[in-house]
């Protein structure tokens, strides 16, 4: 039970999180990978590495103590988490190890004369709070998923019925369940689980669902990353009609109903998602006005199948940046998609529904853009690939 007093000691390590915050989740990591192996498939070692993982892990913690006393105002943060943990299957058993390795952490990095018994306990009372929050909403998902046609809870295999190079970057892989039933829909905008076994060791990822749901098959568009375990085995090792494990789709990055005017805004492989939210727009009749950012030609997946769905519906406006074109490329325009740029390529009227993915310098621009030009902000929407953080925009 979270007391008063629990409350105001959580509140009072607050200057110790905005100083230290980020060495603390560093350390918690350290000791959770190193002391229980079990959990490692359920993050991304790159995002470790990159300090990524840590860094948004402080940012939560850091939110979490600040609002401890009104946890409404935490906002999506809690749904985006929620997300991400049903996708990997994150269980209850799960949430005792992080919370020992968590308190354990704050005795180490602050010290006992800071990190005294009194705020152990008040620590130890507030992660109960937010797991019992955290593991009643993701099992009421799962329940849901399993009860939903075409559902099922944990993991699925499904059969790569087609592989198909869309760039010199991007591949897609198109899978259908392998005991031949039938295939719950999902939102667009929304990404699935998928595990992998490498050399012995299992692994989680998460891809969105680059086309819209159809009830027999999904599809997901993969770009090779440099040192990049599992999409270098997708590409270079999975083929057709070899089996992968999938989790149910989740994700809070999706389309909303509305008629007013959309601009689908994405760069490099965060064209994926969008690439449903135009299918799932269509019906409206709303303008669509998708822009996309390459470095160039040889790296523009779906190029074609853009400039035909243009073709074929003439609310679909498309226009293409590219910021290192190659000799013979054609663009709408080069270099970095500047405010300018985006002014013209815009609706003239600003009360317009955005959307916009890509590496998180792009989206840090794009917002900032989007303010500047006076799209509300409540209708400016995004998502990370990896781990969630803030854009300064």
């Amino acid at each position: 039970m979270l007391s008063t007093e629990h409350r105001a000691l959580v509140k009072a390590t607050v200057p110790l999180l905005e100083a230290g915050g980020e060495a603390l989740t560093t350390h918690f990591y350290r000791i959770l990978l190193d002391e229980y192996p079990q959990v490692r498939p359920l993050f991304n070692q790159a995002h470790q590495t990159s300090g990524d993982q840590p860094r948004a892990l402080a940012n939560g913690v850091l939110m979490y103590a600040r609002n401890i006393d009104r946890l409404e105002a935490l906002g999506p943060l809690v749904g985006q988490i929620m997300a991400k943990h049903v996708s990997l299957q994150i269980l209850p058993e799960h949430y005792p190890m992080v919370g020992a390795c968590l308190l354990r952490a704050i005795r180490e990095v602050l010290g006992a004369e800071i990190a005294t018994d009194a705020v152990i306990q008040a620590w130890a009372a507030a992660y109960q709070q937010l797991a019992d929050l955290l593991i009643g909403a993701e099992e009421e998902v799962y329940a849901a998923n399993a009860a939903a046609p075409g559902g099922w809870r944990a993991e699925r295999a499904f059969r790569v019925v087609r592989k198909v190079a869309e760039s010199e970057e991007i591949t897609s892989f198109y899978l259908q369940p392998e005991d031949g039933q039938a295939l719950q829909d999902f939102t667009a905008g929304q990404f699935i689980g998928l595990r992998l076994l490498l050399d012995g060791e299992e692994i989680r990822r998460n891809y969105s669902l680059s086309a819209a749901p159809n009830g027999h098959e999904y599809r997901i568009s993969v770009k090779r990353e440099p040192g990049g375990r599992a999409s270098n085995y997708l590409h270079d090792q999975v083929q057709e009609g070899d089996l992968l494990d999938l989790y149910p789709a989740a994700g809070k990055f999706v389309l909303s109903p509305s008629s007013k005017p959309l601009a689908l805004i994405t760069a490099g492989v965060g064209i994926t998602p969008a690439l449903s939210m135009l299918q799932a727009a269509l019906p409206s009749g709303r303008p669509i006005h998708f822009i996309h950012c390459a470095r160039h030609a040889g790296v523009h997946a779906f190029s074609d199948w853009i400039e035909s769905m243009a073709a074929q519906h003439p609310q679909i406006q498309q226009f293409v940046c590219y910021s290192e074109p190659r000799a013979g490329d054609t663009a709408d325009a080069s270099g970095f998609l500047s405010q300018a740029i985006l002014a013209d390529w815009l609706p003239a009227e600003r009360d317009l529904d955005a959307y916009f993915l890509g590496p998180k310098p792009f989206m840090s621009q794009v917002q900032k853009h989007l303010g500047e030009l006076g799209v509300p902000h409540g209708q400016c929407h995004y998502e990370f690939f990896g781990p969630a953080s803030a854009l300064n925009g």
